[in-house]
């Protein structure tokens, strides 16, 4: 609706991009995406909505207002897009921290089954 966000759709999630010269537009678009939701036969579920604030490295902007309660949308600090975990600083390491732990988690297991089947 506001020139400058963008909104992206995938087969069951969608990204509302907002950047903050038009923090004042989030509302209107939250119900425009709502709206659209209702004309498709779809509902927004809001409890599993998320919402979060990007600040680039070293940079600590203005405090932003919070969701509206009755928006029950929750505020993060990282959130998991397309697989890919992205945090609001804007940093890689809360994503290759969750890789390294899995594959950390696969080696146990092999070794795990390699002593068994020895």
């Amino acid at each position: 609706m506001t020139a400058g966000n963008r909104i992206f759709k995938y087969a069951d999630h969608t990204y509302l991009l907002v950047p903050s010269t038009n923090s004042t537009s989030r509302l209107d678009e939250i119900a425009h995406i709502e709206r659209w939701a209702a004309e498709n036969n779809l509902q927004l579920n809001c409890t599993k909505s998320k919402e979060v604030i990007f600040n680039a490295r070293g940079v600590r902007g203005k405090s932003a207002q919070p969701p509206p309660p009755w928006l029950n949308i929750e505020r993060v600090s990282s959130l998991n897009v397309l697989g890919v975990i992205v945090n609001d600083r804007l940093s890689a390491s809360d994503h290759v921290s969750n890789l390294l732990e899995s594959c950390s988690r696969l080696l146990y297991a092999f070794r795990v089954l390699h002593t068994h089947t020895a």
